[in-house]
């Protein structure tokens, strides 16, 4: 005879993975106009957007230019690469 539960016992717990981001860090190498270029022609960004991004890049040492995935931002971080960027993901802290 079969075994028959009048209301199954669920322990379940939702924990949601926290996102990751793409921070591209200052460099000596490429020229600021190069690098807001990159961020227009990549990322889409308008021309304000990148230029903000590119001076916190300069003045701040680093900007998060995308935050989702961690598999589109390991992406973004090898396209950065490709341009020549200096490019590291970093998860949001908890």
């Amino acid at each position: 005879m079969p075994l028959t539960l009048d209301s199954p016992i669920v322990d379940e717990q939702t924990t949601l993975s926290r996102p990751w981001t793409t921070v591209v860090w200052n460099d000596p190498v490429n020229l600021m106009s190069y690098v807001a270029y990159v961020f227009r022609s990549y990322f889409g960004f308008d021309r304000g957007t990148a230029e903000r991004l590119m001076l916190q890049v300069h003045n701040e040492g680093r900007a998060i230019v995308a935050t989702g995935g961690r598999e589109a931002m390991e992406r973004h971080v090898e396209a950065m690469h490709g341009y020549g960027l200096w490019a590291t993901l970093e998860q949001v802290p908890a």
